[in-house]
């Protein structure tokens, strides 16, 4: 197994809650309103320190998304996903960012988000915007 290289972000950044691995700036949040299977889920512009799964389409509550599935380099959860392609033109703007589901990350100040918050869907990708 080779050497794990993480990129060390400075200023406010999301964090893996299981292992604290970097994953995001604050800066780079595009919406809050997002919704997950497990609750809030939060649109980023970049996110680093990931690995990426298989490309899948997706039924979601805004259509159809070609999203792969991101896991964290340091331990190996689940974070969310990355939008590949939508399938319809309303929602393109989703392409090439990312998903952090807030349950799985601590936030800038340190904090969790408890997923007993939210009601569970089973659909996600809703934004509320």
């Amino acid at each position: 197994m080779g050497r794990l290289f993480l990129i060390d972000l400075e200023e406010s950044t999301y964090t893996c809650k299981h292992c604290e691995t970097h994953l995001a700036l604050a800066r780079d949040v595009i919406s809050k309103s997002f919704t997950s299977r497990h609750g809030k889920a939060y649109l980023f512009d970049n996110v680093v320190n990931v690995t990426v799964g298989e490309k899948e389409d997706r039924m979601m509550i805004t259509g159809v998304h070609t999203v792969v599935d991101i896991f964290c380099v340091g331990c190996g959860s689940i974070l969310g996903w990355k939008y590949e392609a939508a399938h319809d033109k309303s929602q393109k703007y989703k392409e090439g960012k990312f998903i952090l589901e807030r349950f799985k990350v601590l936030g800038p100040d340190g904090s969790s988000y408890s997923n007993t918050q939210e009601a569970q869907m089973d659909g996600s990708d809703a934004d509320d915007e």
